[in-house]
């Protein structure tokens, strides 16, 4: 790599990148990362068909199940093709582009399953018209491709704005508003056929309104219904394409819910002892490293002490066998915009209170900010997931499959206890726990025990920390 070429994200390895030594052109493959990975999306291409390239330059973004990443150019050169657009889900280890000399031809690196595209590798981006009666131009950044998705914007006509003649946000935001605005009636009306709208109406603000649309002759009215106008009330309609992390998450809930069969119990346990630790650990000298030990980081604690007492918990099922392990390796669900993803932070029944807190900070920004390595991501034997800093009290976590049981964590509220015989009763802090077990695996007794056992484990969080 050059001097000089500094990554936003993690770089992809070099190795997975390919180069065909019978030709001059070398064609720029989906890289493998990761044992799990089959495929990714493209994300946004950085460089153009015709762009000169250096050794280094990120050609795009692509996305798997578990983060975003750069896929840099392998040698210098012309960006002579790309084989995917932006929003492909293509397998890893297919050709995507080719670079080489200007004019070289690359029909032979083009791989069989490649859409036929029109991207030849003399064509540069200065020599592709863009005008009202040509087709939508390809180079459209993925925030304006999906908000003219989402407001049925016609992008044919539209001129981008962009670094050569990108179209971006902004355009699609100009060209929706030039756009004749429709009343639900009139838009009805249109659809329908017969009628032609005005580029301004007398309703609020220009609305074309049904007494503004004009009849059209019956030599011009369609014999059959137009089609629908690419416009949109806001806020009426989004299609969302599921993929990426949403599309495994939605294929692993399902599978979960399918494939097991899962018992959820519910308990809570007194938070009075975590409450007092947080507040000593928060005002404790800064040097010590633990004033950022949060609840969650607490309750981590205590689970990967308690779950070795329960091997029956930290287990995998899978073809007819149960494998129990003897370290815990400890998975906690992380909220991002992407949707929900498990880092798995390794041995934490052998890590100090401040060294699985910072694991799992760590782990949890590198999920959040798509830098995660996917081994980051497998190998888990017991998962956590906490709700309770959203107010919820109690919830059915859905198991993480191959796994046979996950703690839900919920929030901290009073409740009332009996203080004495006499039938006093005190209100008492208690943090909500909520554990789903596969019922295949374990039983509900044994599950109510280990559940009961973590309960008193975070009543008396100040003597797991001797062991």
């Amino acid at each position: 790599m050059k001097p000089g070429v500094i990554p936003r994200r993690k770089r992809l390895g070099m190795t997975d990148i390919a180069k065909d030594r019978h030709r001059m052109a070398t064609a720029v493959v989906m890289p493998k990362q990761g044992q799990t990975v089959e495929s990714c999306i493209i994300v946004e291409w950085k460089k153009r068909p015709g762009e000169t390239v250096a050794e280094g330059d990120v050609l795009c973004e692509v996305e798997t199940d578990k983060a975003v990443l750069d896929v840099p150019s392998p040698v210098a050169g012309t960006l002579l093709a790309h084989f995917f657009a932006a929003g492909d889900d293509v397998p890893v280890l297919t050709p995507i582009a080719a670079i080489g000399d200007a004019g070289e031809d690359v029909t032979a690196l083009r791989p069989a399953g490649a859409p036929a595209q029109a991207t030849p590798s003399t064509v540069t981006p200065a020599t592709v018209p863009v005008s009202s009666e040509s087709p939508a131009p390809a180079a459209i950044s993925p925030r304006a491709r999906g908000l003219a998705a989402h407001k049925q914007v016609d992008l044919s006509g539209v001129q981008g704005s962009g670094p050569g003649g990108r179209i971006i946000e902004r355009d699609v935001l100009a060209a929706v508003a030039s756009q004749p605005k429709l009343s639900p009636v009139a838009k009805a009306m249109v659809e329908k056929g017969g009628f032609a709208a005005p580029d301004q109406g007398s309703g609020p603000g220009g609305r074309v309104m049904a007494r503004d649309l004009a009849s059209m002759p019956a030599s011009v009215a369609p014999s059959a219904p137009i089609p629908a106008l690419r416009t949109a009330e806001p806020g009426r309609v989004e299609t969302i394409p599921v993929r990426g992390v949403r599309k495994v998450i939605a294929e692993r809930m399902l599978a979960s819910l399918q494939t097991t069969a899962q018992l959820t119990l519910h308990s809570s346990a007194d938070a009075r002892a975590v409450l007092a630790l947080r507040k000593r650990l928060k005002a404790g000298d800064p040097v010590l490293g633990l004033q950022g030990v949060t609840i969650n980081d607490l309750v981590l604690f205590a689970v990967s002490r308690i779950v070795p007492q329960f091997p029956f918990v930290n287990a995998v099922f899978g073809d007819d066998a149960i494998t129990q392990y003897a370290d815990v390796h400890l998975g906690f669900a992380v909220d991002t915009p992407r949707g929900l993803v498990v880092p798995v932070i390794r041995h934490a029944d052998r890590l100090s209170l401040r060294a699985l807190a910072g694991e799992s900070k760590r782990l949890a920004t590198a999920v959040q900010g798509g830098t995660v390595l996917p081994d980051e991501l497998t190998g888990g034997t017991f998962t956590v997931t906490n709700l309770g800093s959203l107010g919820v009290e109690r919830f059915t976590p859905i198991l993480n499959a191959p796994q046979v049981a996950i703690l839900g964590v919920g929030s901290i509220n009073p409740k009332p206890v009996m203080a004495d015989d006499e039938g006093a009763v005190e209100f008492i802090p208690h943090l909500g726990l909520s554990l789903t077990v596969n019922h295949q695996v374990v039983d509900g007794a044994p599950g109510a025990r280990f559940l009961q056992a973590l309960a008193r484990g975070v009543a008396d969080i100040d003597l797991l920390l001797a062991l």
